[in-house]
């Protein structure tokens, strides 16, 4: 036959030598097609065919063929497999196990066996587990996944919690250690007679700061006192190793899972009222108008907190709403006090530096079955605020203090706007007459005058739009400006039963006090800190989103309106955030109820227009309905209610 024919053979062999061969990273579609991205700029066609024996993200090597003046890629070599250890779905196929990756664009199953005792029978259709593949079809002729555990039964109502947990690798649950209290010797003043008082929610625990305010002559004297774990956790210690591979407490609604065991988070360090607790003391004086003086000061100590305030209770008494009284009249005086003091500093920080947007916090409600009952949208109140400036007042100094003494530290760093962007930066706001152009938006100061002449212009477009130009914030162990807070210097040292770069801040401090040798904190531990925060977010995010859609579905179908504000603007559609409960959904352009030709959108713009006449722009508001939830990708689709259908 034609086809065995070996000279045949050889020349095909031969001319597919003679093709180039380009590595790149398969990226599927959901048409069973897929592309070689080679680059930005080039990539190539992967036929469905091919594509069956290749999955979204691989690394891979092919040969590349001109077919009708397009060009073809033909799988060669496996570089890299884009699936390796993976969260996943079983989907039983004639009884045969099989696992889908919950990844985007992966819905076939995979053949899997289980594994590490796992009974295979007892895994139904929908249960969710954790999975390795371990043959790639490319390399072994078939795709082969091991099923390595069992997360969460498919009905299990935990089961958003503990698949999000799984899915970004974080512990489920708290640290178990043995630790005793070190450093007896240590000297320590005794501050147990100064009324230290805490604010935090009702449900919190792990109290790591109180608060001690007197009024002077010329402003305020504040004492911020922060629970000290280094007495309990010496550096180095199999305690402190798990803090370091932890990094965070993670926080998702209705639990969190503590970075420290959490006989430490949530008792022995947490500063309950009348318990003496060790502590790390900082002593501040503030101006009437807000300035903080020089003079502060760093010490060890022993405090006893004396009253323990909620946040709610603590703006009604201030805001005159609510019969709540403090118990005592030292404890009232000290909270109108706080009060005077932050709106100082807030007035202070308004006129020098930059002031956080004024957006709100979305709390989820949930009940025993781990359903979601309500969402609240809680404003910031006067009490938030007292309790945020203190701890921003107290992590200014910490940096200030760190980058003098040490010179080293870990610091909270940002450098403002991108330098890549730096000219396009300009062109716009050049267009818009902003009071800040060129050299100055590399400063400290030029940044903090923009983003104040941003917050006064009476549309949020320009200031959304300008975000993308900036750069992210990271952690650095030398000390650097953070533009987004408008401060020289800003190392956070004020919760360090949660955060593990706040506990080796204090014992930087410590050393400094006690004069002893101490090293410069490791890059490779700051660079950790920027990632494992990112992870964090984006569990909170995914959380979040399924909470939506569990929650929402209600909304839908009774034809709810909500309030959505405009963040992002592609050729495809809109996307919004419900200002009523935060949940971001996508608005498509079929649905603004005009012919698809007459409309055109620009990223770079941030804006959708039909014509020349503008329709939609970042930060404009608008009113929408839900109208169809995935629970599966966890995304929220939106529509325009009948009566505004005609934008």
């Amino acid at each position: 036959m034609l086809q065995d024919n070996p000279l045949l053979a050889q020349l095909k062999q031969q001319l597919r030598e003679s093709l180039p061969v380009k590595e790149g990273v398969v990226r599927a579609t959901t048409k069973n097609f897929g592309f070689l991205e080679v680059s930005d700029k080039e990539s190539h066609f992967i036929s469905p065919p091919l594509m069956k024996k290749l999955l979204n993200g691989d690394r891979i090597s092919a040969v590349i063929r001109e077919v009708d003046a397009k060009t073809q890629a033909e799988p060669e070599t496996l570089l890299e497999a884009g699936l390796q250890n993976f969260v996943g779905r079983v989907k039983r196929f004639k009884n045969r196990l099989q696992i889908v990756p919950d990844l985007p664009l992966f819905k076939d199953g995979l053949k899997a066996k289980a594994v590490n005792g796992i009974d295979d029978k007892a895994l139904a259709d929908g249960d969710w587990v954790q999975a390795t593949l371990v043959q790639h079809a490319l390399k072994d002729e078939q795709f082969l996944v091991e099923v390595t555990a069992l997360i969460a039964k498919a009905m299990d109502p935990e089961a958003p919690w503990l698949v999000v947990l799984a899915r970004h690798n974080l512990p489920t649950a708290a640290p178990l250690s043995e630790f005793s209290e070190q450093q007896a010797t240590t000297p320590r003043s005794d501050l147990t007679a100064v009324p230290f008082f805490t604010i935090d929610s009702s449900s919190t625990q792990d109290m790591d700061d109180a608060i001690a305010i007197t009024q002077t002559t010329t402003g305020w004297q504040l004492k911020v006192a922060v629970a000290d774990p280094d007495a309990y956790i010496p550096a180095g210690s199999a305690l402190d190793q798990i803090a370091a591979e932890r990094l965070f407490t993670t926080y998702l609604p209705g639990r969190n899972i503590p970075m420290l065991p959490r006989q430490l988070a949530d008792e022995l360090c947490s500063l309950h009222p009348n318990q003496p607790r060790p502590a790390l003391v900082l002593t501040l004086n503030i101006q009437q108008d807000g300035t903080i003086e020089p003079d502060y000061r760093f010490e060890l100590a022993t405090i006893c907190s004396q009253a323990r305030f909620d946040y709610t209770q603590v703006s009604d008494y201030l805001e005159g709403t609510g019969s709540w009284q403090p118990e005592s009249s030292l404890m009232a005086e000290q909270l109108q006090q706080l009060s005077a003091l932050a709106k100082a500093r807030q007035q202070w920080r308004k006129t020098h530096a930059i002031v956080f947007p004024d957006k709100p916090d979305y709390r989820f409600d949930l009940n025993a079955g781990h359903q979601v009952v309500a969402i609240h949208a809680e404003q910031r109140r006067i009490a938030n605020l007292m309790v945020e400036e203190a701890m921003i007042a107290a992590n200014q100094s910490a940096g200030r203090y760190l980058a003098s003494q040490p010179g080293f530290g870990l610091f909270n760093t940002h450098s403002g706007f991108d330098s890549s962007k730096l000219n396009p930066l300009n062109e716009l706001l050049s267009k818009f007459d902003a009071p800040v152009l060129g050299d100055a938006l590399t400063e400290l100061s030029g940044f903090c005058q923009l983003r104040r002449w941003l917050d006064q212009l009476p549309s949020a477009y320009l200031d959304t739009r300008i975000r993308r130009f900036q750069a992210y914030a990271t952690v650095s162990t030398t000390p650097a400006a953070h533009f987004g807070l408008g401060a020289e210097y800003y190392a956070t040292w004020t919760s360090p039963i949660r955060k593990y770069s706040d506990l080796v801040n204090q014992r930087l401090i410590k050393a400094t006090l006690l004069q002893t040798a101490t090293e410069p904190p490791a890059a490779e531990l700051a660079k950790r800190l920027a990632e494992q925060r990112k992870i964090q977010r984006r569990a909170e995010r995914d959380i979040a989103d399924w909470l939506y859609c569990q929650f929402l579905s209600t909304a839908q179908a009774d034809g709810q309106c909500f309030t959505g504000e405009v963040q992002d603007i592609n050729r495809t559609g809109v996307r919004l955030r419900l200002l009523e409960n935060g949940a971001q959904g996508f608005l498509a352009l079929s649905e603004l109820g005009v012919p698809a030709d007459s409309l055109s959108t620009n990223w770079e713009e941030g804006r959708c227009y039909q014509g020349d006449n503008i329709m939609l722009e970042l930060g404009q508001q608008l009113q929408v309905q839900i109208s169809e939830i995935n629970p599966d990708s966890q995304t929220i689709n939106l529509k325009l209610p009948a009566a505004s259908a005609d934008l």
